[in-house]
């Protein structure tokens, strides 16, 4: 089932719809065409309450003036790269800076901050339902090379499952890593749900890439013996303050985990997020290399949700299944660049149950 209704006008009078989709299986997702925005994400509980699990806004304005990326499509690139430079084929690039001395997101006019056309789909035989999402990127866009054609889909099947399907092209060599910025918190994101630090996270992870202070990586390290081992379901809250000297760096988790792919390009099994009082749990499988951990950490306060609650650090953590960052300068990497005649993919499922 899919319905359609009208969520505003950006400042240049460009019209935004707020498009729903739902399975019949009591999972249901919103989303806007600007930034391809999921505003609401709603599954049930073990008792079959349902509850929105995300975080966001409940008006244009704020999404277009103030969001830290509540549920965006992130692009051209997630993530940081240093000091928004890259070297492509000998050619030196020098992007848009928008984190202190870092290119961040894509920059200041990244996908997350676009209006993307969108459009509903023909439900699939097994009763699946999708919204198709496209957006071009021209030659030069925050001084990345070539022209970007960008479709992504959302897609709700009858396992309950919320699947991200990314596809892009380019005109001429370029760099691409593109990901979704959900905030989750199982308890429900409303007033009245708990921490997502009290949830517990497993991480198909042996290694972790410390960072430096502008939170580029410095390298990778095993997670053994550290606040960064989640091979084991552990409450995030458990060592999140424990003085580690990469918590302290980055005031919380804010670092990619190098997934355990055992050689595998196709879907992996990446992280179990679960809260232990709704009995919700999501698990996430993707084609990535990584996965970024972020708890919330510049959450303080000043942001208001949809029921007037001010957000602050924890109410939700973020799960972006993506290439490394800075990866254009490093090349012991995994490659992030797209050539012309290349196609990027990249899929990533999101499977709602209960425990």
């Amino acid at each position: 089932m899919a319905a359609v209704r009208a969520y505003g006008h950006l400042p240049d009078g460009r019209a935004v719809f707020e498009h729903t989709l739902a399975n019949g299986r009591g999972l249901v997702l919103r989303a806007i065409n600007f930034g391809g925005i999921v505003t609401e994400l709603h599954c049930p509980d073990r008792d079959g309450r349902a509850a929105n699990v995300v975080l966001g806004f409940d008006n244009l304005t704020d999404y277009v003036e103030r969001n830290p990326n509540f549920g965006t499509l992130v692009g051209r690139y997630g993530n940081r790269i240093n000091g928004g430079r890259f070297t492509l084929d000998g050619e030196p690039y020098q992007l848009a800076l928008n984190d202190f001395a870092a290119a961040l997101h894509g920059g200041p006019g990244g996908f997350g901050k676009r209006w993307w056309a969108i459009e509903p789909l023909q439900p699939e035989a097994d009763g699946s339902v999708a919204l198709e999402l496209t957006l071009t990127s021209d030659d030069g866009d925050e001084h990345y090379p070539g022209r970007l054609d960008v479709t992504v889909r959302y897609t709700l099947t009858p396992a309950n499952e919320w699947r991200i399907d990314y596809r892009a092209t380019t005109s001429r060599t370029t760099i691409v890593n593109l990901t979704h910025h959900g905030y989750y918190n199982l308890a429900g994101a409303g007033a009245k749900g708990g921490s997502a630090l009290d949830h517990e996270l497993t991480l198909n992870a042996s290694l972790f890439l410390p960072v430096d202070a502008g939170l580029i990586p410095t390298g990778i390290e095993e997670v053994d013996g550290t606040p960064f081992d989640f091979r084991q379901p552990t409450r995030i809250a458990e060592r999140i303050r424990s003085g580690d000297a990469q918590l302290m760096t980055a005031r919380g988790y804010d670092h990619c985990f190098a997934l355990d792919r055992a050689g595998s390009k196709g879907l992996v099994h990446a992280a179990r997020l679960a809260d232990p009082v709704s009995g919700r749990v999501m698990d996430i499988e993707t084609t990535e290399p990584g996965l970024q951990f972020y708890s919330g950490n510049f959450l303080d306060g000043r942001l208001r949700g949809a029921h007037g609650q001010a957000y602050r650090q924890g109410d939700g953590v973020c799960l972006e299944t993506q290439h490394y960052p800075d990866s254009p300068n490093r090349p012991e990497f995994p490659s992030t660049v797209l050539r012309p005649g290349q196609t990027f993919q990249s899929t990533t499922v999101h499977r709602f149950s209960t425990a």
